[in-house]
């Protein structure tokens, strides 16, 4: 709601004038201002006791923030955050389409697996990946209950770091698959039925019509994934994967400093998420610009539009 102030025009200008002369003044609030003073006091008053408490031990997080063993933890991380978002994502695009599919065998082994490993706790999983060598102590390729042609030990085929993608990539495959067929069923059956009118198959439809349109709905809970999957890395510390809380943990095992290392550990996954947001926002507006008529702002085309106002209303 606004107040409208009236500057009337001197010289008898026209009505249209008069309009250009009115300028809209926003209602005062009192209250909002009041609370917002006392919030920001109150933020003021837990960093300044927060920064300056002398038992953080600033000068270990430091040392220890850009240091070699914490940057090798780091890329370990993102490293386990790609391949486990491109596992889960390609798994879940199969399974939701398996889901979907009118073989009603596809269809429930895909049930299947998606109650399997959305069931059981992430931990478990990776642990059985982990020591599968212990009920397969060789992997092989042959014919069932025939001849095998070639085999391997499971414990160099399945290293720490295979194990942890394969329990990450799987696992994220049965929710990934749920999230893909929300986006599909969003979009309406007049579309696919018009591809097919025109003599696509089934899957040109789905490449190239529903599919396009379902990313609009698929993808904010993808980047949520993305992001949520990021901080549950840290779980293959159980497997001795060298990531970036695991490093960070072998540290403070030495030296018993435990809060400035986790200060360290927290500010690389603020600024890891910090990324992921930002690509997430970007992708979400290439691909809403089917959906909406005016996209929202960039933070750069936000930034100059409160130039311009400032640039205005300083010159009134």
């Amino acid at each position: 709601m606004t107040e409208t102030l009236t500057r009337a025009g001197s010289g008898g200008a026209g009505s249209s004038g008069a309009a250009e002369s009115l300028r809209a003044v926003p209602v005062r609030r009192p209250g909002l201002r009041v609370a917002a003073v006392l919030v920001t006091f109150l933020l003021v008053f837990l960093l300044e006791g927060w920064i300056t408490n002398p038992r953080m031990q600033w000068g270990t997080v430091g040392e220890f923030l850009f240091s070699p063993v914490i940057m090798e933890g780091l890329r370990t991380t993102l490293l386990l955050t790609a391949l486990a978002m491109a596992l889960g994502i390609v798994g879940g695009v199969l399974l939701a389409v398996l889901r979907m599919s009118a073989n009603p065998m596809l269809s429930r082994l895909s049930w299947c697996y998606i109650w399997l490993f959305r069931g059981t706790p992430l931990l478990v999983q990776l642990l059985f990946w982990y020591f599968l060598s212990a009920v397969v102590p060789t992997i092989g390729v042959g014919i069932p209950w025939g001849p095998t042609f070639v085999e391997a030990d499971t414990n160099v085929l399945i290293t720490q770091l295979t194990a942890a993608v394969l329990g990450l990539g799987l696992h994220e495959a049965a929710y990934m698959a749920e999230i893909v067929r929300a986006g599909i069923t969003s979009v309406d059956d007049g579309q696919s039925e018009a591809a097919q009118a025109l003599g696509m198959s089934r899957g040109q439809t789905l490449r190239r019509i529903v599919l396009p349109q379902a990313l609009r709905i698929i993808i904010p809970p993808t980047g949520n994934q993305a992001i949520s999957m990021l901080k549950t890395t840290s779980l293959v510390f159980a497997i001795a994967v060298p990531e970036l809380l695991t490093s960070i943990q072998g540290i403070y095992s030495r030296n018993f400093q435990q809060v400035p290392l986790l200060v360290v550990a927290c500010f690389w996954y603020l600024v890891a998420t910090s990324v992921l947001n930002v690509g997430q926002y970007y992708l979400e507006r290439r691909f809403g610009r089917g959906a909406g008529r005016d996209l929202p702002p960039t933070p750069l085309q936000r930034l100059r539009a409160a130039a311009r106002n400032h640039r205005e209303e300083s010159a009134r």
